[in-house]
């Protein structure tokens, strides 16, 4: 048997390939960064080709590293940034135009035409999904009504869409000579135009949209047996989002279990089991996995836009330090963030609010506050953001978390952990392999070829680093989080119309 999985982890900021052990340690990694575009305020985007040729890059590095060959790994998994939106031709391999990443908010008048017959939760029911500038389906609109030739291609059949996972399967399998254009059922529920129940493209959506349905992939799931196709002879048959990756992970494989993911943005996914609960609190409700021909596992999440990005934001926009873990170092000379409040709300304020004429403000400024107070709120705006989203959770699904079960990049901060812990008033837990989101789509391609054979298989690999235990009193709490609550009101409708 094969000792090794691989996992590519394409982020918003970076792509990687791991490899990891039965026992789910690393054994090999490498990670390069891709440009940011920002044609205009409000626009993001990403150079589809530049995301291609670094996802070539780290795999052969990360197998150089190990001093393996592709022919050493029993499978590979590949996890994405979702809602990112690429089209492609069929017959070149060359994308119509940069994609157009979460974040960007160009689509707010498409949505906003939308919502006016039925309002924002309008495709709610069937995708569990409000009509936001995040998701898939409005971006291919807007490509279809803005990129010359499109339109015409995609009548044609010529025109193939997909979210990041799958351009990437796609050119590993063959591109033009053969490529599969599949996508999995997570990815797929990120588009706005997938039935949660039935977990296939809603025909009304997509005549709603004007999206011809040749452009689409086929969902399949999110660790398939019969595999998606193979990238030197390596089976490709582990496709998971990033956050749902992280679930996976985590081995949040129990209705109630939840995960915090502390990225580019923050997101929280409680399973919810067989169960797909509807939102009344501004969460959205989705696929959590789906593997083989097992029953599918929703989830219910909460999406903050911006967390490490704020950070990046301080660094690259206001040069406030040269490496984002310098952060901590300036936040902790001073007790407190000295009453000021940032909210970041760059792309506007995502859960619970989705509001896209929101804007970041900063609030509470006084001749006493300096840079250190100014990035000690930084980190303070990401546990605020937190709270409110476990505070809608709660009350969405009945549960009482227990504790938090936290991953990512950000999770290394002791000072905005030991926050979190406190402003939420549980404890935060932090797992050995910390980059679970990568660990997760090994976990789908390991378990679909037998690597793995069951769920306790993968849950015998988490084992916990550090937990933060909560020790602020309730007061303060109380009184820092009404405060949170008040500069949040401060930045919501900031565009007209």
């Amino acid at each position: 048997m094969k000792d090794y999985v691989g996992a590519i982890d394409q982020g918003t900021t970076s792509t990687r390939f791991m490899v990891f052990d039965h026992a789910g340690r690393v054994c090999a990694s490498h990670q390069l960064e891709h440009r940011q575009i920002y044609p205009q305020a409000g626009w993001v985007e990403h150079d589809p080709m530049e995301i291609w040729d670094r996802t070539q890059e780290v795999m052969h590095r990360a197998l150089e590293k190990a001093g393996l060959a592709p022919s050493d790994l029993a499978a590979i998994g590949i996890t994405n940034q979702r809602e990112t939106t690429v089209v492609w031709n069929a017959r070149t391999g060359k994308p119509y135009h940069n994609a157009i990443v979460w974040q960007d908010t160009r689509t707010a008048s498409i949505c906003d035409a939308l919502a006016r017959e039925g309002g924002q939760d309008r495709f709610r029911p069937k995708t569990g999904l409000p009509l936001a500038t995040y998701f898939s389906g409005p971006k291919i609109r807007w490509l279809l009504d803005n990129v010359p030739g499109l339109a015409e291609d995609a009548a044609r059949g010529e025109a193939l869409f997909g979210n990041i996972d799958t351009w990437l399967i796609w050119n590993l399998t063959g591109g033009p000579d053969g490529g599969v254009h599949v996508t999995d059922v997570t990815n797929a529920s990120r588009t706005l135009l997938m039935d949660l129940h039935t977990l296939a493209w809603d025909k009304e959506i997509l005549d709603i949209l004007g999206i011809p349905p040749a452009m689409l992939p086929e969902i399949r799931p999110s660790s398939d047996p019969t595999t998606y196709g193979s990238w030197q002879g390596v089976p490709i048959c582990g496709d998971l989002g990033d956050q749902q990756a992280a679930t996976v992970g985590q081995t949040c494989f129990r209705p109630g279990e939840a995960k915090n993911t502390y990225g580019t943005g923050c997101f929280m996914i409680m399973n919810t089991g067989a169960d797909i609960v509807p939102s009344k609190s501004g969460l959205l409700t989705t696929v959590a996995y789906r593997f083989a021909d097992e029953p599918t596992c929703y989830a219910l999440e909460g999406s903050i836009a911006i967390t490490g990005a704020l950070v990046q934001w301080l660094r690259d926009n206001l040069d406030f330090f040269d490496f984002a873990h310098h952060i901590e170092d300036y936040a902790a000379q001073v007790p407190d963030s000295g009453g000021v409040y940032i909210v970041p709300a760059f792309s506007g304020l995502f859960a619970p609010y989705w509001q896209s004429d929101a804007r970041g403000v900063i609030v509470g400024l006084t001749r006493y506050i300096n840079k250190n107070h100014l990035c000690r709120a930084a980190l303070e705006a990401t546990a605020y953001q937190t709270r409110e989203v476990l505070d809608a959770m709660e009350q969405d699904s009945g549960v009482t978390l227990q504790a938090l079960k936290v991953d990512g990049g950000m999770v290394y901060n002791n000072l905005l952990m030991q926050f979190q812990s406190d402003i939420l008033n549980v404890p935060v837990i932090r797992p050995q392999v910390a980059e679970t989101t990568a660990l997760g789509a090994a976990y789908a391609a390991g378990y679909a070829v037998g690597f793995w054979q069951d769920l306790d298989d993968l849950r015998q690999n988490w084992q916990v680093d550090r937990v933060w235990e909560p020790m602020m009193d309730e007061a303060t709490r109380d009184r820092l989080y009404k405060g949170w609550l008040k500069a949040v009101q401060r930045s919501m409708h900031w565009l007209d119309a």
